[in-house]
This record gives structure tokens, sequence and C-alpha cells, in this order.
């Protein structure tokens, strides 16, 4: 990357995570106005919509770039490497999605510093990744988050599992029994297969945390039937949820009923399922946009396939996603 644009990723960056809470719009129009003009496939998607780049002045107005747009482009900045490449899972056959990450340090800063927003420092825990069909492929950004929170763990019994049910089990008896914090984070469909094989003791220091999707291993289910199922296996009465994705380098946490929390460098937005440059009022349901302030080197304004609904202006649902888009690598439970 040319000396100008780093400079401005790295001072944009830093007040990002300092003051995203306070200066929110101004930073969505500085850097709706970088990238813009170094984004060549995002400048020519502004250019189409005939979109007056002056005239943009709020959030609302910004044009938001189709999701399938990382699967067929490579969506970066003019002028950098990228540091890593994440990639979605997908159906064979199906092209998947590519996100250029000019800096994993970034990446880092934001899942760490949200993650201790709603739930403290991960080093407070023994983290239990139990993600089997993330582990099969190369390039997750989801593994890579939660193998960072293991390492930062320091705990020695964190770690990734696969279909060693049993150890797990016997693990989270050990815990338990030894009131220590720990955060299960899995994909839902092998949440799904333990919590029905397995019966634990209730542990008021576990937090079981979905990632969504069966990815085609089992039929999918409605949110309120899948928390169930793991609120009777796992003992608990909340079951947490995280939303991210490919194309993302920020989280929303749930911790419980499906309602979602965003760091404030990350907002959500509904749109009109028939006009895409309409956005919807508080309450109404729609399909998602979504606002990551620290994707600084691709495109931080994303126009998803999701449906949700805001409950406020800080909080959301997620309903499902759209009949016409393609079954994504974390898609999430029809409501």
């Amino acid at each position: 990357m040319n000396s100008k644009s780093s400079t401005f990723i790295t001072t944009f960056e830093n007040k990002v995570f300092e003051n995203a809470e306070n200066c929110f719009n101004d930073l969505c129009i500085e850097l709706f106005q970088f990238q813009v003009e170094k984004n060549l496939v995002y400048k020519e998607y502004c250019r189409l919509l005939n979109c007056d780049i002056a005239r943009v002045e709020h959030y609302t107005k910004i044009p938001f770039l189709p999701i399938s747009a990382f699967k067929f482009h490579e969506l970066k900045c003019d002028g950098f490497e990228a540091e890593a490449i994440f990639s979605s899972s997908g159906t064979t056959g199906k092209q998947t999605s590519r996100h250029f990450v000019n800096n994993l340090e970034t990446y880092g800063k934001s899942f760490n510093l949200a993650f201790e927003r709603f739930y403290g420092n991960v080093e407070g825990y023994c983290v239990l990744g139990l993600l089997p069909s993330y582990l099969e492929r190369q390039g997750s950004s989801l593994i890579y988050m939660v193998n960072d929170f293991i390492e930062q763990s320091k705990h020695e019994q964190s770690g990734f599992f696969l279909d060693n049910q049993q150890e797990l089990f016997d693990l989270l008896q050990r815990l338990s029994n030894n009131k220590e914090k720990v955060l299960l984070i899995g994909v839902s469909f092998a949440l799904l297969d333990f919590a029905e094989q397995y019966d634990l003791k209730s542990n008021k220091n576990l937090v079981v945390m979905e990632t969504g999707g069966m990815k085609g291993r089992r039929k999918e289910l409605v949110r309120e039937e899948l928390h169930s199922i793991l609120q009777k296996g796992f003992s608990t009465e909340k079951i947490h949820s995280e939303y991210g994705m490919t194309e993302l380098l920020s989280q929303a946490y749930s911790k419980g009923n499906g309602v979602f929390e965003t760091p404030p460098w990350m907002k959500i937005l509904i749109r009109e399922q028939d006009d895409p440059l309409q956005l919807t009022r508080i309450g109404q349901a729609g399909v998602m946009n979504i606002i990551d302030l620290a994707n600084t080197g691709s495109c931080a304004f994303i126009q998803t396939d999701d449906l949700g609904k805001k409950l406020d202006e800080n909080r959301f649902e997620v309903l499902g996603r759209q009949d016409v888009s393609d079954v994504r690598g974390c898609n999430l439970m029809v409501n």
C-alpha cells in the first residue's frame, strides 16, 4: 500500500476503536470517501448508481455494495497486498466469497474489543471450539478468531474438538466441578448432535454460543426450536449467539432470545425487500445492510441477503435469509 493510504488507514483505525460511539457518522463519511476512490469495484458500483459522492453527508445515504461482489471480485483498496484471504464455506460447485484483509492486527483488535465489551476478558475463560465443518477447510475467519481466543485464554484445556464428543463431555463436567468459566462456541449442527447425546448438569459458569447454520448436515430449525433443544441438553437458561461472516471483520453477539447487539463501529440497517435503496422503520422486517468500519481495506458498506428487524438503534434480530440467495457458510435459522 502506498504511504498516503497506509497513513490514512492507520489513523482511521485508531479513531474507529477509540471514538466510534461519539462520531460514527463522521467516520462513515470519511471511510466512504476513501473507499469510493481507492476501491475500484466499489467506485464503479457507485458510478452506476449515479451517486453524487460530494452530497453524501449521512451514513444512511451511502450506497451498500451487494455481498455477492465478494464472490466475483477482488474487493480491496488500490495499492495494498492482502495479509490474509478469508473464504466462505459453500456447497460443491458454488462460488465462494473471498475477503482480502490488509491487516490481521485490525481484525484481532476488532474481535477482541467486541468480545470484551460483552463478555469481559477472554483470558478468564476456558475456550472450547466445536467447529468441525470449519476445521475441515482452509481460510476460515471464525477459526482464526476462536484460535486467537484459545491462545489468549492460556487455559491448558482450551482447544478445538472435532468428533470426540465424549472427551468434550468429560471435560465440561470436570470444568463444572471446578467452577471454572467456560466458553463453548460451536456450529449449530455440532452443538445439536452433542445435546441430543448427552445431558450436562446445570453450570452457571458455562456460556454456550452458537454460530448458526446446519451447513447441509441436518434439517434447518427455527431458532426457538434449536435453542430449546440446546437449553435442555446443556441445562442452561440461555443460548448465546455470534453473528458474523467472511465479508466482515466485526461480530454482533446475542446473550439469549436471538436479540443481537453490535460494537460501536458496526451498525445494522434494514432495507425494503423490493427496494434496496429504501430503509425500513424500527420494528419493520426487511433485508439487512451492514456497516463495518473495521473493513478499512475492502468495503465497509455491505448489502447482505439476511432478513432482519431492528428493535431499537442498538439491537436487532436475524429472521433468516432471502429465498433467492445462496446457502452461505454462516447460514442462520429461518425464524
